[in-house]
């Protein structure tokens, strides 16, 4: 990443970095931050994290590495001649959105809350492209390059330095007056940009509700996730079979988990976001278990356009629907349901319909 353009004065930097902050906003984002590309001892405990084994079959994890270690904690390997990394963060729990409440009946399908609306990625992407263009068309020449959960980076590591929040117990980024229902995206840049001056205090205190409500008791330590037993992983990441000792703890969630997020004491102080393309679709954050199960292919393809639930493909969905209701209520019509749908779409959807129908009481 090269750039030609005039030298700006430490002045015309400070005066920059506000301007950003503002434009920014302007652009939807909810906070702004910057950091230096060093994300400290974040590096040493990604390696530590894979050494154990915690990433389960998310391989990608792995991949990147660098003669100065794994990429994801070397912002200047990824992209070249990157001086600064531009933090932002974007609310996602639409308006009148229930979250725990909604999870409370087994009879209803849930889906983590930021997977109801449009798929972020593409959103957020186009807006931090965006803001990266005024920037340039304000200085003229500018390397940088837009990120959104997509390229092997260490964005909450990042965004802790940059002041957005500071990474909780349960591995989210926790902000005092937004809780930790938010996007995260960044903007790698070669402006010599002066980083957030102190990152904030880790406010999680003795506070463990996060990990003590974790359903599947994924986390083996505070901070340390063991991804193989996270819900969120094996609804979403995991091909094949969820493991047997599991899916009794993964209750009516079909699609990624919101526990540890629920049981956080400061997400009393999350705020509503005023995105549309947040909104939830096809009304799936009141849906039930028996009414996405009688989706079929060309169904569940439709209605999942341009979602994150689409990542999950069909044959997974089945599964994890499966399993929703093998732990719902004992019922005729959740009996029925799975038995009609046995030889329909794999063996490994039946598998999962034949375990669901023994906790049924067949």
């Amino acid at each position: 990443m090269t750039s030609s353009r005039t030298v700006l004065t430490p002045e015309q930097l400070q005066k920059l970095r506000d301007d950003i902050t503002q434009w920014s906003l302007e652009a939807g984002f909810q906070q702004c931050g910057f950091s230096s590309v060093d994300t400290g001892e974040h590096g040493d405990r990604l390696q530590q994290w894979l050494d154990a084994g915690y990433h389960g079959e998310m391989s990608y994890m792995a991949d990147h590495v660098t003669e100065r270690g794994p990429m994801r904690a070397l912002p200047d390997e990824l992209l070249p001649g990157t001086l600064s990394v531009i933090s932002l963060r974007m609310d996602y729990l639409a308006p009148g959105v229930e979250v725990a409440k909604h999870l409370q009946d087994k009879n209803n399908a849930y889906i983590s809350r930021y997977a109801l609306g449009r798929d972020y990625h593409k959103l957020i992407r186009k807006r931090l492209t965006q803001l990266g263009k005024r920037i340039q068309s304000e200085i003229g020449d500018l390397g940088f390059r837009a990120f959104v959960d997509s390229a092997p980076i260490l964005e909450r590591a990042l965004a802790e330095q940059a002041g957005i929040g500071w990474i909780g117990k349960n591995t989210m980024v926790l902000n005092r007056k937004a809780g930790s229902y938010f996007f995260l995206g960044e903007i790698l840049t070669d402006l010599p940009l002066d980083p957030n001056d102190t990152p904030l205090k880790n406010h999680c205190g003795r506070c463990t509700s996060c990990l003590d409500i974790c359903p599947t008791q994924a986390f083996v330590a505070p901070y340390v996730l063991d991804a193989r037993k996270c819900i969120s992983y094996l609804t979403i990441e995991l091909d094949g079979p969820i493991p047997e000792e599991l899916r009794s703890g993964i209750g009516n969630r079909i699609f990624g988990c919101d526990d540890c997020q629920i049981g956080c004491p400061w997400n009393r102080f999350s705020k509503s976001s005023e995105e549309p393309d947040f909104t939830p679709r096809h009304q799936l954050d009141k849906a039930t278990l028996l009414e996405l199960f009688q989706w079929d292919e060309a169904t569940f393809l439709k209605k999942t356009e341009g979602m994150p639930i689409r990542r999950t493909g069909y044959e997974n969905w089945m599964r994890n629907i499966s399993v929703a209701l093998g732990n719902a209520p004992q019922s005729i019509e959740v009996q029925e349901a799975l038995k009609n749908q046995k030889g329909k779409i794999s063996g490994l959807v039946d598998e999962h319909i034949n375990w669901a129908l023994q906790q049924q009481g067949h």
